[in-house]
């Protein structure tokens, strides 16, 4: 599949909200309840991460049980992570960066593809395979909304999911940006929250979040 036919479909999922909620879960009933809070605060597109062992039984569990989810596979590195995620029900996958292996294995990915990039040159290596929208990783280590701004000029036309140490406070300054459309965080899933099952706390801070101004 090339991923030029792809792309009106992941920036309407960019498009669903300022922020892509990334959750990291225990198990599917962990990964459910998360989902349900955030997409209750207004918070539709969701990443779970493959950083354990219950992420893609939380994805197909969001996927089968929680109704306006759009669930997609985060830290996706290798074309057996993209087999692994869609056999299990993700609508979209992201990566934190791209190797030329990855990268072609994304390109002919069945589903929509965010894939990582740091800096120019790996955006346009990527937008030669036909991607117009990316993931900045990590976002505030490499330069932030002023790299994304410095971008605007060169290459116009890409759109940008900034990730990596972004927080409310540091949200709106990405979304005033006009080649940002969402930004990924974790700041409306605290740990002790999560510890305690406090999920009102969850949808609280997600609709605080759904309700950031976008450019």
């Amino acid at each position: 599949m090339n991923p030029a036919s792809h792309q009106t479909e992941v920036l309407s999922i960019m498009r669903l909200a300022p922020v892509i909620p990334v959750l990291t879960v225990r198990d599917a009933e962990d990964g459910v309840a998360q989902a349900r809070a955030l997409v209750a605060g207004g918070l539709f597109a969701i990443e779970v991460t493959l950083r354990t062992a219950g992420a893609l039984a939380a994805i197909k569990a969001i996927r089968d049980s929680v109704p306006g989810a759009m669930v997609g596979a985060g830290t996706v590195l290798t074309s057996e992570h993209i087999a692994q995620a869609c056999a299990a029900g993700a609508r979209f996958l992201v990566s934190p960066g791209a190797s030329p292996r990855l990268a072609q294995a994304a390109a002919a990915a069945p589903v929509p593809f965010l894939p990582g990039v740091a800096t120019a040159s790996e955006a346009i290596a990527l937008m030669e395979l036909g991607f117009h929208a990316l993931k900045l990783f990590p976002a505030e280590a490499v330069g932030g909304a002023k790299l994304l701004a410095s971008l605007a000029g060169p290459l116009p036309d890409l759109r940008f999911c900034p990730t990596g140490g972004i927080d409310l406070a540091k949200a709106p300054s990405y979304l005033a940006l006009p080649n940002v459309l969402c930004v990924g965080g974790s700041w409306m899933l605290p740990k002790a929250a999560l510890a305690s099952g406090d999920y009102a706390t969850v949808e609280t801070l997600a609709r605080e979040a759904a309700a950031l101004p976008k450019a």
